[in-house]
């Protein structure tokens, strides 16, 4: 059995072996970290091949003559799966800590769904073709439905509804419509280096099909497709974490860098423009998504739109279809994956710990909470592209792309979307280190509130807050240390990217 094989295999089995011990909780959570553990030193050791240029394949099942369902590793695939692969054992730990503390219920359906949900993921990072990549996409979307709706409310219904809705309904309406039509044109469904179109093909045809295949794919959360990913915030942390910063939403993102490239291909789209359009969505997604996060008090869904205008960065850097565009969109996928689970664990930690959820309420806990307090600083100057963080070189390269592409407007909206990070990520840790903390709630109302569906409490002032849960403290700070690391260490990644462009 070869090792592409295998990536799918070991999660599959870890989610049987979840389901099977159940009744013990030790034993469940030693499953867990078992195969995640395994899953990322399968992936890591495809890495030396890739990089030497192979790439290992295997055919899962034959379908129809021409269209199987196969793995194919190359560089894009191989950095997607090496990201969350990692990230699925640093969150297996958060998650732990944080469902012991929570005292979560239905916490085997819960890590065994997070199985399936990786071994979907690698699905999509090693898929050979469009129809393999629809296959596990799909899967991806209904194994993370009940990560979702996990709490059991009505408010988590209600969201679990938006997300299905969103996310089949663009796969259903967009995607396997684009699909079908590439079949008709091409014969084919393979993933090629330069595309697989034609010049016969008309300009307009190929428009068409590629805005089908962008707004199809609903995880990339380009707007107006973006609702499901705040909605999908009453999921406990860990989902939120792990699936809405890196599995799920990266996988969006993957699909339309993957689709770009090897679907119609970096000159096609440079000498037909079809992807012109799209640049300026996702500028305004970009931008858009920076203003609302702004105006959002509860942390989860002011991290969730960040989530939405961060995405869009890899967009713009894709359709800008040059070296340094695509360079900065694969880069970015790392560097914000890193950041961003970083600051979505810190806000379960302070959750945990103190039961507060709004940004408004945080005034003075870094002086109870330094560590989780200080991760989240180094989280939020990730993301937003400061040095010594590794963000600064996606947002570099995606820079230099738009310069290269004589798009200064594109420059401009870079700029301001920076700007706009600072303004609605670091109140967040200047007051928690800098401002008196508060004896009751800021709003001053004395009502409970509610963590978007995972627990209620007062809102009254702990004074004798501490740290989360060891296991929780342990991954923030994982994660915060690996934004610092890919500063100073970008090459493994860097040179995945270099083979494609």
């Amino acid at each position: 059995m070869n090792a592409p094989t295998l990536t799918l295999l070991l999660p599959l089995a870890g989610a049987i072996l979840i389901a099977l011990s159940g009744r013990h909780p030790n034993l469940r959570e030693a499953v867990t970290l078992v195969t995640a553990t395994a899953l990322f030193a399968v992936v890591l050791s495809l890495y030396p091949q890739v990089a030497a240029g192979a790439r290992p394949e295997a055919l899962l099942v034959e379908t129809i003559p021409g269209v199987p369902l196969a793995l194919s590793v190359e560089p894009l695939g191989m950095l997607f799966a090496l990201v969350a692969s990692f990230l699925w054992i640093v969150t297996s730990v958060y998650a732990i800590g944080y469902m012991r503390a929570h005292g979560q219920h239905h916490q085997t359906r819960f890590y065994a769904c997070f199985a399936i949900a990786l071994m979907s993921s690698m699905g999509i990072a090693f898929a050979d073709n469009m129809f393999t990549l629809f296959v596990f996409y799909e899967l991806l979307t209904i194994s993370t439905y009940p990560l979702v709706t996990h709490a059991g409310t009505e408010q988590a219904k209600r969201a679990g509804r938006v997300y299905l809705g969103l996310l089949l309904g663009t796969s259903l309406a967009f995607q396997l419509v684009a699909i079908l039509w590439t079949w008709s044109l091409t014969g084919t469904l393979d993933f090629v280096p330069g595309g697989i179109f034609q010049d016969q093909v008309p300009t307009t045809t190929l428009g068409i099909l590629f805005a089908l295949y962008i707004f199809g794919i609903g995880k990339a959360a380009l707007m107006p497709f973006h609702r499901w990913l705040p909605a999908a915030m009453v999921a406990p942390t860990p989902v939120s974490a792990l699936l809405h910063a890196v599995a799920v939403v990266k996988a969006g993102v993957f699909a339309i860098l993957k689709v770009s490239v090897y679907l119609f291909g970096i000159d096609l789209l440079t000498e037909t423009g079809i992807g012109q359009w799209i640049m300026y969505v996702a500028a305004f997604t970009i931008l858009a998504g920076s203003l609302v996060a702004l105006r959002q008090d509860n942390l989860k869904r002011r991290l969730a739109y960040s989530t939405i205008s961060q995405l869009s960065y890899i967009v713009l850097g894709t359709m800008l279809a040059n070296a340094a565009g695509i360079i900065g969109a694969g880069l970015h996928i790392v560097m914000h994956a890193f950041g961003k689970i970083t600051l979505f664990f810190c806000a379960g930690a302070i959750m945990v710990a103190t039961h507060k959820t709004k940004v408004s309420q945080l005034h003075g806990i870094g002086r109870t909470m330094p560590i989780t307090s200080f991760a989240f600083l180094i989280g939020a100057l990730c993301v937003i592209g400061l040095p010594p963080f590794g963000a600064m070189w996606s947002k570099w390269y995606l820079a230099l792309g738009a310069v290269e592409s004589e798009q200064l407007i594109l420059v401009g909206v870079l700029m301001v979307s920076t700007l706009l990070n600072v303004a609605y990520l670091m109140p967040i840790p200047i007051q928690a280190f800098f401002a008196a903390s508060k004896e009751n709630d800021q709003s001053g109302d004395g009502q409970k509130y509610v963590c978007d569906g995972e627990d209620e409490h007062s809102a009254d002032w702990d004074t004798e807050i501490k740290e989360a849960p060891t296991l929780c403290v342990a991954a923030l700070s994982i994660s915060a240390l690996g934004c610092f690391l890919l500063f100073l260490f970008p090459e493994p990644f860097y040179w995945l990217i270099v083979q494609v462009v």
